[in-house]
């Protein structure tokens, strides 16, 4: 079933983003990703970061293999990034986000 674009807007976004302590990476990737989703969801999304030096147990529940990854779990489907999300313009795509 197709979500109309009205419907995607009222959607909220639920994002899981896993980390590893305060490395640079990690960082850059939790910059990344609040500029995004406050410039183009605008208080419409909730976002979940899982240190996993601190909960490893939530790594191995997500299969997560490397880090920073981002899961984007609503509106479906679910999508995967790895990396620092630095790259905006892929993000939104892959996350279908629409500037």
């Amino acid at each position: 079933m197709e979500i109309s674009s009205d419907e995607a807007s009222t959607t909220k976004h639920k994002f899981m983003l896993f980390v590893s302590g305060m490395s640079v990476k990690s960082g850059h990737a939790i910059e990344n990703l609040r500029r995004i989703c406050d410039k183009y969801l605008e208080n419409n999304y909730e976002l979940e970061i899982i240190d996993i030096s601190r909960d490893s147990e939530q790594a191995v529940i997500h299969q997560i293999v490397a880090i920073p990854t981002l899961i984007k779990f609503s509106p479906g489907p679910r999508r995967i990034i790895l990396g620092d999300l630095s790259d905006k313009e892929k993000v939104l795509r892959i996350l279908n986000i629409r500037e």
